[in-house]
């Protein structure tokens, strides 16, 4: 087959798996409102309060409730307030939170080992061969949300299909507590109709640029030539090209090859100024950058790490709406993350910056182009 100047076989989907993609609801701002009673119904957004950061901070996640005045993750903490001066602000409980993600990780290993997980809130499951020898991906689904809530008093959504990518998109299209499965004969009618900001991988900061090519739905996509593409987007653009036609056979990795990529420094005359911090704070965020370029890769979550005189460790992470790869985005949450979580009450003998959470670099092999 012909795209342009590319000549080759056209890859087809493999469509003999199962894989459900499971996104816990408002995951931490759920747990809050759970253990809580009196947040219920309330605007809850997981940040400190504006009014006691001078106005610093981002915000990690918030509620449904909050959502309906444009909060959403990322934002910082004061443009929150502003736009919903009677939200609850809540400071996160990350232990807690992983807690409960290792409870509801024991809920998957009921039907499969094969499970992949890419933060605390979401995770992939292969139930093609199940524990339980069930045929149907929806009825797993379904005892999946119903066990997760019998147990943890939280809602999930849960998208099924044959491939990750449509499973992903699936689990977002219902929300909360929805469910939805795309079949295989339906898979590139579904993805046609959807908005280009919902494909995984293109944020919000990416959308303008899909606007000035005329690209607004999947159908817009799914007419551009791979050519085209690749020219205006690069690896994304392959990418999308053979998504929006259903076709991405990554498998689902319990244990995925590289986890995070991070860059750390032990001092030997420990830290107690500001600016000793913002600069090996920059240092590092530089070496990490440096690294993912290299690697051709981009992430969703940055970690910093905090080792005090006592040490006492800390470590805090924010998931962005984008995958990064760039010193500047890099440095901006990991500065983010420092004003929320750190401290200079005590001095500091560690430093570390770290990503994860790596957009999907399994793309369809390149072929050789005609010619070469």
């Amino acid at each position: 087959m012909q795209y342009g100047i590319l000549t080759f076989d056209e890859p087809q989907p493999d469509i003999s798996r199962k894989i459900l993609h499971v996104d816990m609801d408002a995951f931490y701002a759920s747990i809050e409102v759970r253990d809580n009673p009196k947040l219920k119904g309330k605007p809850v957004v997981i940040a400190k309060h504006p009014r006691l950061t001078g106005g610093r901070g981002i915000v990690s996640t918030c509620n449904y409730e909050a959502r309906k005045y444009g909060i959403h993750s990322a934002m910082s903490s004061q443009e929150a307030f502003k736009r919903c001066p009677h939200a609850v602000f809540v400071p996160g409980r990350h232990d807690v939170y992983r807690e409960v993600s290792k409870q509801i990780h024991r809920i998957y290993e009921r039907f499969t080992d094969i499970y992949e997980p890419v933060a605390l809130d979401e995770a992939y499951l292969d139930i093609t061969e199940n524990k339980l020898g069930i045929n149907s991906g929806t009825i797993i689904g379904k005892m999946i949300q119903q066990q997760i809530y019998q147990e943890t008093g939280l809602t999930s959504s849960v998208g099924v299909s044959y491939n990750k990518f449509i499973a992903k998109i699936a689990s977002d299209y219902r929300k909360p507590h929805g469910m939805t499965v795309i079949e295989p004969d339906d898979a590139v009618a579904f993805l046609k109709t959807l908005d280009i900001g919902e494909f995984h991988g293109v944020g919000r900061k990416s959308v303008p640029h899909f606007h000035e090519l005329g690209i607004y739905t999947g159908k817009d996509l799914y007419q551009m030539s791979l050519e085209d593409l690749i020219k205006h987007f690069g690896k994304m653009g392959y990418s999308l090209f053979f998504k929006v036609r259903g076709i991405q056979n990554t498998p689902v990795r319990r244990d995925r090859e590289r986890k995070s990529i991070g860059k750390e420094t032990t001092f030997s005359q420990f830290l107690s100024e500001e600016i000793e911090v913002t600069r090996v704070f920059e240092n590092l965020a530089k070496r990490v950058a440096d690294n993912l370029m290299e690697k051709e890769l981009k992430a969703f979550t940055v970690t910093i790490k905090i080792r005090y005189e006592d040490f006492e460790t800390v470590t805090r992470q924010s998931k962005t709406d984008e995958a990064i790869n760039n010193e500047a985005d890099i440095l901006e949450v990991v500065q983010e993350l420092w004003q929320i979580h750190g401290h200079l009450d005590k001095t500091i003998r560690l430093l570390g910056v770290s990503v994860s959470n790596f957009e999907d670099q399994d793309y369809v092999q390149l072929p050789l182009l005609d010619g070469i």
